[in-house]
């Protein structure tokens, strides 16, 4: 089960054209703007990557007014892992556990997922809040992801595995973002 206290989220590359251009891209923005949102309400710590912005662009406007807390963390590798400040954000967080979501599903979603869980992180891609440019692809990430032993997970599931009880002071403010 995911712990308030124990977990945080990775928000990856929803950024610039390409997020205009995965499957379904309007109901992921939705999504993953809810998803920040609920970890907002929960205190949870944000992380967010960027991927070569100056080719693919920032992170959509819909995302990057609700991350504007911190900066992003910039990456050419696909793995995030691959990058020091971004292992440094994670390690500074004493979290464990970490939800992820993002495009794209089968490149760096996929490989950051497993980034992650090769460091003993407890990882858990939110199957609703990544895509790929085809659908395909992304069932095929997630698909290989859970058979490599990573959790897979959705917006609704995760954020009530979190809030615990419906007496919670979390439980209204994310009653709200699902409705």
């Amino acid at each position: 089960m995911l712990d308030p206290d124990n977990t945080g989220l990775i928000v990856v590359d929803v950024q610039g054209k390409l997020a205009r251009l995965v499957d379904n891209s309007d109901e992921l923005i939705v999504r993953c703007a809810a998803l920040i949102d609920g970890a907002k309400v929960l205190g949870l710590p944000v992380v967010w990557l960027e991927q070569n912005p100056d080719k693919l662009g920032q992170t959509v406007e819909e995302l990057h007014q609700r991350l504007s807390g911190s900066p992003p963390i910039t990456k050419f590798g696909f793995n995030a892992c691959e990058e020091p400040l971004f292992i440094k954000q994670i390690e500074l967080s004493q979290k464990t556990s970490w939800l992820i979501c993002g495009i794209e599903a089968h490149i760096c979603v996929y490989q950051t997922a497993l980034g992650l869980m090769e460091n003993k992180y407890d990882v858990h891609v939110v199957s609703d809040c990544v895509s790929s440019r085809s659908e395909e692809n992304k069932r095929l990430a997630i698909h290989t992801l859970s058979a490599r032993g990573i959790s897979i997970t959705g917006l609704e599931m995760c954020l009530y595995e979190l809030v615990q009880d419906c007496r919670s002071p979390a439980f209204r403010p994310i009653l709200s973002l699902i409705k």
